[in-house]
């Protein structure tokens, strides 16, 4: 297979002559083609395969072991200009970052195949979706597409007939962690990355392409790419609503995402329609409108059993690949929290010794497509994606932030956005637990200045009236004793209840320090005893507001005056 687009196969055949590769597949897109792929990694030890009875179709591969998570440290945003990138971003001049990089592509494929993977962001019939052409030399790489794009030879034909498309350029290199680079050229929708296998770093549709480049096209083109889940809501009465939701990653967008409701809740039911990126769109009436660019889950393994996500504990049970975690005596996979089975063999595939740490990588992962999933919503695959009712923000916070707040319009709701701060997990690289500044929970995923960007984002507020309301949650607060305050998981489903309910005016709240709109206390209580007063205090903008300092006079001005309007009403609530 080639492509009657003379641009894709001029790059193509750029690339072949610069990685100077044994031989060129065009990617289909088949289960057959997938089979094969499978078969060859089983051959040569990429993957091993799991318990055909307990799981069918599963598989785990063994990364390097230091190839194990994003590395930001080493991901730069190529702009001419250092202020499009801005501070949010590390910085290489377009020149310099090709030829550091050219250099370490020349010959890099010598002996490999070099994979031609056409995709789709997005419903294939989709006006919102967009594609790309990642080339790479690992199949792990193309399996895991295969489960988290549209990919193949329907998306090739897109490609052919928009003549346009994301050029990705990966390969694995020798894994030496001082010749990884990844690199994005929003200017030339373009993508490089060298030297990781890991999942961030090598599927250059997932962060790469739907969120630092297309967060560049939406400002283009008058749209946003966020790092959002999408759910769907359904009453018993059969209405559904539809929620996006960002959470800095691994602080429980995988488990908001599929909930599963209580018995409490009875006759409600909650519908996936993405875990992890919503491309948002205004249709012709104004209303903001999603698609989930992806078509599978990349999601954090540990901390995943029957009672946190059953959903995701029931999917990743066939026809997955999981990615570093621990094996038990009996061939099946095995992680922390996993409440089934003991380690025999670990991340790292050796003998299980509790001396040398976790049994699975912290950021083990497993890779599935979204139909496996029980709770998987039909409406993914529409083209003119879901309305969006409401938009969440949270974080991981054990103090501070209280459990559900609502911000009084669209502009304060950017305030609210870029706010957002986190406690880090094992996700990306660097200390965990340090308190971090996520604005949007896009810090490590939007493709330009930060200023910019909440610029565009306020820019919706000019062009819609009926734009969705914006909160903010956070279901980790914990008390003295280090106990979470809320229970979580199921019982969520109460908060976004009150929040579809706000966004039709149907539901009372409490209006209290910066006069921010919060769940009633007694509702609370009636869920968990032990919670006090304190869960509800006042979310503090101080600190908040210093981080935005950081982008100077480029913040946007409305910004800055919602930030002096709430510090204002914050001294003076405590002069009180």
């Amino acid at each position: 297979m080639t492509t009657r687009l003379d641009s894709l196969q001029q790059w193509i055949n750029d690339v072949a002559a610069l990685t100077q590769p044994e031989r060129v597949h065009w990617c289909t897109g088949t289960d057959e083609e997938y089979r094969t792929f499978i078969d060859a990694m089983l051959a040569d030890g990429t993957l091993h395969a799991l318990n055909p009875e307990t799981y069918p179709n599963c598989y785990l591969h063994r990364s390097d072991p230091s190839d194990v998570a994003r590395v930001e440290h080493l991901t730069y945003v190529c702009t001419e200009e250092t202020d499009d990138a801005g501070p949010n971003n590390n910085w290489l001049a377009p020149a310099e970052a090709n030829a550091r990089i050219d250099a370490l592509f020349e010959g890099a494929m010598r002996g490999r195949t070099l994979y031609v993977i056409p995709y789709c962001m997005g419903p294939l019939a989709s006006p919102y979706s967009r594609c790309g052409v990642e080339i790479t030399d690992s199949p792990y790489v193309v399996a895991n597409m295969k489960l988290m794009t549209r990919m193949g030879t329907a998306a090739l034909r897109r490609i052919e007939q928009e003549g346009r498309f994301v050029r990705g350029l990966h390969s694995t290199g020798d894994l030496d962690p001082d010749k990884r680079l990844i690199l994005h050229f929003p200017g030339e929708s373009m993508i490089k990355s060298f030297g990781s296998g890991y999942g961030g770093n090598a599927l250059l549709g997932k962060k790469c392409h739907a969120l630092r480049i297309a967060s560049d096209q939406g400002r283009r083109e008058g749209w946003l790419a966020e790092h959002m889940l999408i759910v769907g809501i359904e009453s018993p009465e059969g209405d559904t609503r539809y929620i996006a939701c960002a959470l800095p990653s691994a602080c429980g967008k995988t488990n908001l995402a599929m909930l599963i409701p209580p018995a409490s809740q009875k006759g409600w039911k909650v519908w996936t329609l993405g875990d992890d990126i919503a491309w948002m769109h205004l249709d012709e009436d104004g209303r903001l409108r999603a698609i989930n660019p992806e078509s599978g889950y990349f999601g954090v393994v540990p901390g995943t059993n029957a009672k946190t996500n059953r959903n995701a504990y029931d999917m990743i049970r066939h026809d997955a690949i999981f990615t570093n975690v621990a094996l038990t005596a009996d061939n099946e996979p095995w992680w922390e929290d996993r409440r089934e089975g003991e380690p025999a063999i670990d991340w790292l595939g050796q003998p299980y010794d509790p001396a040398q740490g976790p049994a699975a990588h912290p950021n083990s992962r497993f890779t599935v497509a979204a139909t496996n999933n029980p709770g998987y919503s039909t409406l993914a695959e529409a083209p003119e994606g879901v309305p969006i009712s409401a938009i969440v923000f949270g974080g991981r916070r054990k103090d501070l932030a209280p459990l559900v707040y609502e911000a009084r319009d669209w502009r304060h709701g950017v305030l609210v956005g870029a706010s957002v701060a986190s406690e880090t997990t094992a996700a990306s690289t660097g200390d965990v637990g340090v308190v971090r500044r996520d604005p949007m929970a896009m810090q490590p995923f939007c493709g330009y200045n930060f200023a910019d960007y909440w610029a565009h984002w306020l820019s919706f507020a000019d062009k819609s009236a009926s734009l969705p309301k914006i909160f903010h949650v956070n279901w980790f607060r914990r008390d003295d004793d280090g106990r979470f305050l809320w229970p979580g998981f199921g019982e969520n489903l109460r908060v976004l209840r009150w929040i579809l309910d706000r966004c039709e005016d149907r539901a009372a709240a409490e209006q209290r320090g910066v006069a921010l709109d919060r769940l009633p206390l007694d509702a609370m209580q009636a869920v968990e005893p032990r919670i006090s007063e304190d869960v509800y205090s006042v979310l503090s903008t101080r600190r908040s507001v210093k981080s935005r300092q950081s982008y100077g006079g480029t913040a946007p001005e409305n910004v800055r005056k919602q930030a002096r309007r709430w510090l204002k009403r914050l001294a003076k609530e405590a002069g009180n």
